[in-house]
């Protein structure tokens, strides 16, 4: 009896050591979905344009520069940022399941219950927004707020009714910067809403290389990215060209204003340039192979811009 008791022992605690690890790795699989869930990639960039505001609309301080209302100005709208992909996700994961690129997220695929993904929205919001009230100003808190709403409960039903969503959507995508320069200076000014100009009109490019990219998905579930029929081609070289064209004059402004030298204009007119080749790649020729070309433009060109823009103000 004393053996057998002791073999019972040797198995639970073999059965108890061999459930650690499993209970340690299913952890750390929600813990990755929950991850996923904020869109990591997307607040990369996000911050990068928030940065870049604060950076730009910052006074000089006696102080110095004020890295910690930075930081908190950082958290602050990656968190409302966050609650806004978890909430998107929560809304569209009927949608996102019918999708080749989106099914495998955590939602679309079932691996999260729906409503606790609505809670972690929820709370990844809400807490931004109070933490951007308290520790940065009411301004920055209100433009996050704007964002939140208008990304969820304007853009995100519109992509389902019209193509035109994009105008829509590009309005919430290009409040980042305002954000960063309303936390640093506490108000919006001309070269504040010409910063927000210049990543609405990035965007077009940007969406239309995946909208061409995934169209065959989007059309799957029901989004109307695209029109259909034969306006679709015109409307692709119409919203990446256009607003290709406009951008290379939106960056030359600081050079027109006197805020920027000869090495800004040159610079921004060879960004400018180079995306716009791109884009008519994709316009004229309409092939995957080029619309991840553009969409890989688009990534590389907004940080040297954002780049460009910061070293024109330390140069002057």
């Amino acid at each position: 009896m004393a053996s057998e008791s002791i073999r019972l022992i040797d198995v639970s605690s073999v059965a108890a050591a061999d459930a650690q690890p499993a209970f340690a790795g299913c952890m750390h699989a929600v813990m990755v979905d929950y991850w996923t869930l904020t869109k990591p990639e997307v607040n990369f960039l996000i911050a990068l344009a928030t940065l870049t505001g604060f950076y730009l609309g910052c006074p000089t301080h006696p102080q110095g520069f004020p890295f910690w209302l930075l930081i908190h100005t950082l958290f602050g709208t990656l968190l409302v940022a966050s609650g806004t992909s978890t909430l998107n996700q929560y809304i569209e994961r009927r949608f996102d399941a019918q999708m080749r690129r989106t099914a495998r997220r955590p939602l679309a695929a079932g691996r999260l219950k729906p409503s606790t993904v609505l809670g972690f929205g929820v709370a990844l919001s809400g807490v931004g927004g109070i933490y951007l009230a308290m520790a940065v100003n009411l301004l920055a808190s209100l433009l996050a707020v704007i964002t939140l709403l208008s990304y969820l409960f304007l853009y995100t039903p519109f992509k389902r009714k019209t193509s035109l969503c994009i105008l829509v959507g590009a309005l919430p995508g290009a409040m980042p910067p305002l954000i960063g320069w309303a936390a640093a200076s506490g108000r919006l000014s001309v070269a504040a809403w010409t910063l927000c100009a210049l990543l609405f009109l990035w965007q077009f490019p940007h969406f239309m290389a995946i909208a061409w990219m995934y169209r065959e998905d989007y059309a799957r579930a029901g989004y109307l990215v695209l029109p259909r029929g034969e306006s679709r081609g015109s409307f692709v070289i119409c919203l990446t060209l256009l607003p290709l064209v406009v951008l290379i004059p939106v960056l030359l402004t600081p050079v027109l204003l006197g805020h920027a030298g000869r090495a800004y204009q040159v610079g921004a007119f060879l960004l400018g340039s180079i995306f716009l080749y791109f884009g008519a790649q994709l316009a004229f020729r309409k092939s995957n192979s080029d619309a991840r070309r553009l969409l890989l433009a688009s990534i590389v060109y907004l940080p040297l811009v954002f780049v460009l823009l910061c070293t024109a103000k330390n140069t002057r």
